[in-house]
């Protein structure tokens, strides 16, 4: 409840008692800012012992193996989402190539366990160091620009990565068939349908991560130096600062983070194939971020999961019966998720800017607007 809320709701007569309004603002201060987070962690980490069944939203309970494969597959990319807003949401910096970081995480750990035969560990600590390595030196160059120009760079070497792994030179990328998780070198826990639950977990670990760090590096004073950068880059430059080494800086993070969520995702798909390499995806990255709300804290962790579990929804309706009966001119484009999805992006963007993190804050000032004329016209 907000301080103009518990002003509207006290009585009217009579002065208001010494430091009331102080102690309206200690109250709300009680509850840390640790307190939220740690409570939707707690309930990400419970999931799985959770019977639950929910009919027409999940297939059987949630803690089964069809409802947690997707929950973390929400996850996973809820993470890298959030991983993206920290260039988009937070810097303002307009990039068309971050699905090349989390591609290389994903291919560089499944060629360093089946070319090399490490082990998962070494594997996925080389695929992000080596993420985070190429996105340093790209985002060296790509920065030198700004606006379109920097969006286009970033474009032209993410159609470079895509187009190296769909020719396949040596036989190692897998082409358009891409490639498989080499279990061998993959401990046996997260191996197989009934172990599905560990996946589920290390995706809910890799979004503490990636919104842990995001979260950390806003509230530092690079993060205060971002925000700057978003509002006015040259003002920032006019007041001695030098914004190219803190863009950089973002831009190495996110490409790290993105390459973690490559590797996770690997573990979780079970394999990666050329689509998480095309600018499209980085495309569909701007969609969820804008979908959920882009520089808030939990808006591109929100958007993604709707995302992709509305994109899983709708392609098993395009194949259901319900479906099949509907005449085809309403029927075809209603089952292309993309159609679906696009549509009711359009529809957000045009009547809730701010993203679906916002409506609520919309909501409830448009209920106080309108009940304002009345208690206008009662105290008249």
């Amino acid at each position: 409840m907000t301080e103009t809320d518990v002003t509207a709701k006290a009585p009217k007569p009579g002065p208001a008692e010494p430091g009331s309004q102080n102690s309206a603002a200690r109250a709300r201060r009680r509850v840390p800012g640790w307190a939220v987070p740690a409570a939707v962690l707690a309930v990400a980490l419970t999931l799985p012992f959770s019977t639950l069944s929910l009919p027409g939203l999940f297939e059987g309970a949630l803690n089964g193996p069809p409802a947690l494969h997707l929950l973390a597959t929400c996850l996973v990319f809820g993470g890298l989402a959030t991983s993206y807003d920290l260039l988009y949401g937070r810097v303002g910096l307009l990039s068309f190539g971050h699905a090349l970081y989390f591609a290389c995480g994903a291919y560089a750990a499944a060629l360093l366990m089946s070319v090399l035969d490490l082990p998962l560990v070494w594997a996925a600590l080389l695929s992000v160091l080596g993420g985070t390595l190429m996105s340093l030196a790209l985002g060296a160059v790509s920065l030198r620009v700004n606006g379109i120009a920097l969006a286009m760079v970033t474009l032209a070497f993410a159609q470079a990565g895509s187009i190296l792994v769909a020719r396949d030179p040596g036989r190692v990328t897998g082409g358009e068939e891409g490639l498989s998780l080499d279990t061998d070198h993959v401990p046996d826990a997260l191996v197989g349908v009934v172990d599905t639950v560990n996946l589920y977990w290390v995706a809910v670990a890799y979004v503490a991560v990636s919104l842990a760090v995001v979260w950390w590096l806003d509230a530092s004073p690079v993060g205060r130096v971002w925000r700057g950068i978003r509002a006015n880059e040259q003002r920032v430059a006019v007041l001695g600062v030098n914004p190219y080494p803190y863009k950089l800086a973002a831009f190495t993070v996110s490409g790290g983070l993105a390459s973690l969520g490559g590797v996770v995702y690997l573990l979780v798909a079970g394999g990666v194939t050329p689509v998480v390499t095309t600018a499209e995806f980085t495309l569909t990255l701007l969609v969820m971020v804008a979908l959920g709300g882009a520089g808030t804290r939990w808006g591109p962790l929100v958007g993604a999961a709707l995302y992709t579990y509305a994109d899983h929804r709708l392609l098993q309706l395009g194949g259901s019966d319900a479906f099949a009966a509907l005449p085809a001119w309403i029927a075809a484009p209603l089952a292309q998720p993309l159609f679906v999805l696009g549509a009711l992006f359009v529809l957000m963007v045009f009547f809730f800017p701010g993203g679906v993190v916002a409506l609520p804050g919309r909501i409830t000032s448009a209920l106080r607007d309108r009940r304002g004329p009345a208690h206008t016209k009662e105290a008249a």
